[in-house]
């Protein structure tokens, strides 16, 4: 019985992680399609998304069988719940590139209002943080996933750079306005994208500790 159970908690193992792959993928996608303006990659990265959507459903699907068929304790049961909330961040993430990506196809063909400097370094701060928290996930590694935590306030940071200075241009030039409030909006679904992958690192503690950020669960 054991035995079947170790190899169900690997399946359920190996395809969070090839989940993962592919949500670091289309958010690596959506941020070198607003760059480059690239009207196919942004459609590439919205279709994947629906193959996101079929992994978290197939997940959830898994980690449910399992509490109940096997009815895990302790370490093991913390390790299945812990997936089951880890999968619901991932699935965002995928919905944030997603949404970023359709913004891109707004701006397709339109000169940027100024230089992009600050949202590219936002999305390669939350990839870092992304990729951080999913090998934290793997290796089982809770220093890691602290690391990820701080780096937070990294992208919130630059969050509040971008604001401020897309509300600059608008106030120096209205006509600025429609843009600037789509690339406000790309910079808050990056911020986003940190928020989760700070989810998923502190769903790793809880996973190897028990205890999470509201408190002892169980």
């Amino acid at each position: 019985m054991r035995s079947k159970f170790d190899e169900q908690l690997k399946l359920l193992n190996n395809s969070l992680i090839e989940m993962g792959g592919i949500v670091e993928h289309a958010v690596t996608n959506a941020q070198k399609a607003l760059v480059e303006q690239d009207v196919g990659l942004a459609r590439k990265t919205i279709a994947a998304d629906d193959e996101i959507d079929d992994h978290e459903r197939e997940i959830a699907s898994l980690c449910l069988k399992l509490i109940l068929q096997q009815q895990p304790v302790a370490n093991d049961l913390r390790f299945v719940s812990s997936v089951l909330k880890i999968v619901t961040d991932l699935e965002r993430i995928g919905d944030h590139a997603a949404d970023i990506s359709e913004i891109t196809l707004l701006l397709a063909g339109k000169p940027f209002i100024k230089k992009l400097e600050h949202i590219p370094l936002m999305a390669k701060e939350t990839m870092h943080m992304l990729k951080m928290s999913i090998d934290a996930y793997v290796k089982r590694d809770l220093q890691l996933a602290k690391q990820v935590i701080e780096h937070d306030d990294v992208v919130d940071d630059l969050f509040i750079t971008v604001r401020n200075e897309l509300v600059e241009l608008i106030h120096k030039d209205s006509s600025n306005g429609d843009q600037a409030i789509d690339l406000l909006m790309i910079a808050k679904y990056f911020e986003r994208i940190g928020d989760h992958a700070t989810n998923i690192a502190e769903w790793v503690i809880f996973a190897l500790t028990g205890t999470h950020k509201n408190g002892k669960i169980f």
